[in-house]
Parts: structure tokens; C-alpha cells; sequence
């Protein structure tokens, strides 16, 4: 840190240093929480599966209370809007309790409703009405019931209205969710990532004096003596304590030149 202006220099050949000797606790960290997203998601996720049917909105002129639209087949911003129109219809009480009671369902009001969704395919007037359950066959017959029940809806609601099943549901043979391959993947990049961040703070807090070249090269001050460290064969400074010199442990005592 200099002392004249706060601000910490941050050496980034050390740090990509530090991280390259950590290389294994990275990896290891990887893995570690790659088995933990596994694990949490093969055993405690629920798998859900998804059935859709799709509708086709006749272009005709409607009428919705006294205001007229006029669909097209180029007006997409018509058919984004009579889509609309019709998940409020399909999300209202009435219709939903109308599907539970004909599909024989146990589920509640407000348990359907966040079961399904609905948008339009490439903003046309084709409309796809999507269910989402853990029960595969379940979400079939729900998204098959849906499209008996909502165009009875939709014609007393919107006057001059016509809705027509373009394709009825089948049952799901893949799970939607969760994808185990890349729940994996993030759980193996997060562990990464975040041991990179430990490793770099703990690289940055770092104040220790390890050697003579960290005073050279971060202070440019120079060494004018050392005091080694007689009880470690891990510094050799200048040839002062090296491998050529043992304790004696005979009777002479003294050290003696190997």
C-alpha cells in the first residue's frame, strides 16, 4: 500500500500464481459441489412434465363488450392481444373449477392455475395452452380437458368468436425439468468460482514477508542482510545453510562437513 495514495496495487502475475498452485483445491471445489447439485437434484427435486395442446383463433371480426377488433392474418399485434384475452378467460375461477370438476382432479383453484401457461407460437393466431405437472399422464388429461372446456368459455364471453383444436395433448415421455446435465455443470462452476474468489482474497490479504525477492520486487528496497533459519533445510541463503552441512549426532559433537 503506499502511503501517499489509497490505493492497493494488486499484482496479477501473483495472483494467477496463486491460483495455479491452488489448481487442485479449484478443481476439487468443482467437484465437491458438482456431487452436492447431483445429489440435490436427482433426490430432492421433483421431475415435472409437460403436455400442450394447440388452438387456431378464427380471423374473423369479434365483438368484446361494445369494442370491435378486426383480425387478420398480418395483424400480429391483434392476435398477441386476443391471447391475452383468452389466458384471462382460461385463468378465471369459473373455467378452471369447470376443468377440475370434468377431469376429476383433487386439486385446488389456485394449485391448477400455476399448472398452466399460454402464449401465442410466433405471434400468429395459433395459441398454445401448456400444463405442468409431476404426473405425466395427469398433465395430458388436464391440457386435453382445457381445450373442451375453454372455447365453450370463450364463445360466452367474446361474441363472434371461434376457437378450434389444432393438436391435442399426448402424454409426455421426457421429463421438462430438472435437467441433471446442467444443474451439474453450474454446480461445478459455482465451486470453481468460488474458490477462485477465496483464493484471490485470501492472496490480496496477504501482508506476510515469505522472501528477499517479494521486498525486491514489491518495494524495490534492497537486502542488506538475512537471518536464517537454522532449524529448516528450506532456505539456502547464499550457500550459508546448505545440504552439504549436517549436526553430528556421534560422540565428537560439532558439525562436520558431509
Amino acid at each position: 500500500m503506499n502511503k501517499n495514495e489509497d490505493y492497493m496495487e494488486i499484482d496479477l502475475v501473483r495472483l494467477f500464481g496463486a491460483l495455479w498452485r491452488k489448481a487442485w483445491a479449484i478443481i476439487l471445489a468443482g467437484l465437491l459441489f458438482g456431487a452436492i447439485a447431483f445429489g440435490y437434484t436427482k433426490f430432492m427435486v421433483t421431475p415435472l412434465y409437460k403436455a400442450r395442446t394447440l388452438m387456431y383463433v378464427n380471423n374473423n371480426s369479434i365483438s368484446v363488450g361494445e369494442t370491435k377488433v378486426n383480425i387478420s392474418s398480418g395483424d400480429l399485434s391483434a392476435a398477441k392481444s386476443l391471447v391475452n384475452t383468452y389466458m384471462v378467460i382460461l385463468n378465471t375461477r369459473t373455467t378452471l373449477e369447470d376443468v377440475i370438476e370434468r377431469a376429476g382432479l383433487g386439486y385446488s383453484y389456485e394449485q391448477l392455475k400455476g399448472m398452466i401457461g399460454c402464449s401465442s407460437v410466433n405471434s400468429t393466431e395459433i395459441f398454445y395452452v401448456e400444463v405442468t405437472n409431476p404426473n405425466p399422464k395427469e398433465a395430458e388429461i388436464i391440457a386435453n380437458t382445457i381445450g373442451q372446456v375453454l372455447p365453450e368459455k370463450i364463445a360466452a364471453v367474446v361474441e363472434g368468436s371461434s376457437v378450434r383444436i389444432v393438436d391435442y395433448a399426448v402424454e409426455p415421455s421426457h421429463k421438462a425439468s430438472p435437467n441433471l446435465t446442467k444443474n451439474i455443470a453450474m454446480g461445478i462452476l459455482l465451486g470453481m468460482v468460488l474458490a477462485c474468489g477465496v483464493i484471490v482474497l485470501l492472496e490480496i490479504r496477504d501482508d506476510k514477508i515469505h522472501n528477499s525477492d517479494y521486498l525486491i520486487q514489491r518495494y524495490d528496497i534492497p537486502v542488506l542482510a538475512v537471518i536464517p533459519d537454522l532449524t529448516s533445510r528450506k532456505q539456502n541463503y547464499g550457500g550459508y545453510y546448505s545440504g552439504d552441512y549436517h549436526m553430528s549426532t556421534g560422540n565428537q559433537g560439532g558439525m562436520k562437513r558431509g
